[in-house]
């Protein structure tokens, strides 16, 4: 890390009432001294300072407490804005640098000037999520603590953001060293057993070895690999597609679930072209949702395009809901679109029942019986809650965590979690077919090494940097 000192507007672009500005780094305060007036005062805190370096001018700001005052332009002492600004020495702050927050009136030309003031003066725009980089690299959080914060900042409901506070509390971080501290144990005694062979059975005792992999650090392994693929929904979301031919209500049905008019509606058959992708909840599962061109034969380029588009999405879904019409016969296509998906994850919405006395008269072929099915009218409110708790169902059958621990692996973590696990499993095996000691202590190492990697011990740069590049710039 070099010794820049960073700057970075940390609130989002648009209007609002109040627009930060966030400096870290050793030149932090006199940068943003070098352009703050304090109210009731002409002067520049510069010119307090006679025969004084500037990095002086910590003196004259206690840390973690609020000065107001005007952002300046030194060079012609032109008024930028009314601010406050907010000193916190290091280590106390974030990053466990010198940082200084500006919060002024929001707008993207007066925080524009003001960063530009700020850069002028010495600092460096902020590259996405390197405050947080610093933070991580000058050991304030491990680095399952650093990627729990994008998890808050993207969480979509309760429950992820729960779970992210939990990681940023460092309930990862504590588990993962319980295991690799138990793992640093063992090494120690298999090294101690080369070290004096003659003892060896009394120092590494291949039974309570074999033993404590098995029962203790296996079992943890499995469990939060099982946790990472079972809970990853209640992260990033359940991906559901809605499926179905042109005209049978799928526009409609979205508008419904999101409860608000985002897809246009019409009873011409083609209507949607494009994918429609939005936003919502159910009992804490975010759901991610997506309305699309019908499925059909078409010689429509445009159209062509979209279906393209929508089997690529389809592909993609961890739910399918299969909207068919039953207010009509099923068609050919109908029957095409169920055989191309029967495999996958189904729920099969019969719609428009309101034309047809709750859909009473619709049949369905007897191969279609054991689909989860709802019944619905997307245009009248029908059904829509039954829908909704299918849906819950077939999810919470697929998500399993532990509401204790909240320790939730990301794919980053569960790829270092079974490249551990593989390496405790060669050492049981190991043990198991007497190799030697030094063969069992590098399995032993490497396991040690994956769960390193989960904490950010040795972790490449690249890795590093492909982390971080997921946050905004100013985090």
């Amino acid at each position: 890390m070099n010794n820049f000192t960073i700057a970075a507007i940390a609130t989002p672009p648009g209007r609002g009432g109040i627009g930060v500005i966030k400096i870290s780094g050793s030149k932090a305060l006199p940068i943003a001294a070098s352009i703050f007036q304090r109210a009731h005062s002409n002067d520049n805190p510069r010119k307090h300072l006679p025969q004084t370096r500037l990095s002086d001018t910590k003196s004259f700001f206690k840390s973690h407490a609020f000065y107001y005052g005007y952002i300046k332009d030194p060079d012609n002492g032109k008024k930028i804005d009314e601010v406050l600004l907010t000193f916190m020495r290091a280590p106390r702050t974030y990053t466990r640098e010198d940082v200084v927050e500006i919060q002024a009136h929001s707008g993207s030309i007066g925080l524009r000037a003001i960063m530009e003031l700020v850069l002028r003066q010495g600092a460096r725009l902020a590259e996405p999520g390197e405050f947080t980089k610093r933070a991580f690299l000058n050991g304030r959080l491990d680095l399952t603590q650093a990627e729990a914060v994008i998890d808050v900042i993207n969480a979509k409901t309760d429950t992820a953001l729960h779970i992210a506070t939990s990681q940023l509390d460092g309930k990862m971080k504590f588990g993962i060293e319980g295991l690799r501290n138990r793992l640093l144990e063992i090494l120690t005694e298999i090294e101690a057993g080369i070290d004096f062979p003659e003892d060896v059975a009394e120092i590494a005792d291949p039974n309570n070895i074999t033993g404590i992999l098995q029962h203790h650090i296996l079992q943890s392994l499995d469990g939060l690999i099982k946790q990472c693929d079972s809970a990853i929904i209640l992260r990033d979301g359940l991906r559901l597609s809605v499926i179905g031919r042109p005209n049978v209500g799928k526009s409609s049905l979205l508008n419904r679930l999101i409860q608000k008019e985002r897809a246009i509606v019409t009873s011409i058959p083609g209507t949607t072209r494009d994918l429609i992708e939005e936003t919502f909840s159910i009992n804490s599962i975010p759901i991610i949702i997506t309305d699309m061109a019908g499925l059909h034969k078409t010689d429509d380029p445009i159209e062509v395009i979209g279906i393209n588009k929508a089997h690529e999405s389809i592909q993609n879904s961890d739910l399918i809901l299969f909207m068919v019409d039953s207010s009509q016969p099923l068609t050919p296509a109908d029957r095409q679109i169920y055989e191309k998906y029967r495999k996958r994850d189904l729920i099969l919405v019969i719609n428009k029942i309101d034309l047809l006395n709750n859909g009473a008269g619709f049949d369905l072929p007897d191969s279609w019986q054991s689909v989860p099915a709802a019944r619905i009218s997307a245009l009248h409110d029908i059904g829509i809650d039954g829908l909704k708790e299918t849906i819950e169902s077939l999810a919470w059958n697929d998500i399993a965590y532990d509401q204790e621990t909240l320790i939730i692996p990301n794919m980053r973590h569960k790829i270092a979690l079974e490249k551990s696990r593989d390496a405790v499993s060669g050492a049981i095996l190991g043990i198991s077919q007497g190799r030697p000691l030094e063969l069992i202590a590098i399995d032993i190492q490497e396991s040690i090494h994956r769960l390193g990697e989960i904490l950010g011990i040795n972790v490449r740069e690249d890795i590093m940097d492909q982390i971080f590049s997921r946050f905004c710039i100013g985090k």
